[in-house]
């Protein structure tokens, strides 16, 4: 299983200034690092794994966002043109990037996983914001700058923004 010391062996490899952060408790998924860290959920990035069934078959795709703005299973669909959505099971989540289910890094994802970023997180940092992420493990979060995360990462960038309610007259 990928970890902080795997995520911080390969920032360091790149030259990039970044902090593994000790939490003061352990989390449950990455929903919990807002309120574990004390700060803004739109400055925690998380992973969201779906399964996803299309003409070709069914397929994991991975979804990058801020974890207080997750797209829901409607969206997704929409994008990847699926016929059906679900979130994965923890085993999909572990198998597929080998990160435990819950706190999937945005980093170190395998080549061959469709990865779908929320244009969203991206419109919402500036060059010098900073940002928290899992590490794969319960008691550690990443910290590094967005521009940083965002350069790193590999994935197609796409508006994950719920969609209009329609409007109704009568």
């Amino acid at each position: 299983m990928k970890d902080a010391l795997a995520i911080h062996r390969w920032l360091l490899a790149h030259q990039i200034h970044h902090e593994i952060v000790r939490l003061p408790r352990a989390l449950t998924c990455s929903d919990d690092l807002p309120a574990v860290l004390g700060v803004d959920a739109r400055d925690c990035i998380g992973v969201t794994l779906f399964e996803v069934t299309t003409r070709a078959g069914r397929e994991p795709v991975a979804v990058v966002g801020s974890v207080g703005a997750a797209p829901s299973l409607v969206t997704v669909g929409a994008t990847v043109g699926a016929t059906r959505v679900r979130p994965a099971s923890s085993y999909v989540v572990n198998s597929v990037t080998d990160y435990a289910a819950g706190l999937v890094c945005p980093l170190l994802l395998p080549d061959g996983l469709t990865v779908l970023i929320d244009q969203r997180a991206l419109d919402a940092f500036g060059q010098d914001d900073i940002v928290h992420t899992p590490t794969g493990e319960r008691r550690t979060a990443l910290r590094l700058r967005a521009f940083h995360l965002f350069t790193l990462m590999s994935g197609k960038a796409v508006d994950l923004s719920p969609p209009a309610r329609p409007v109704m007259t009568r």
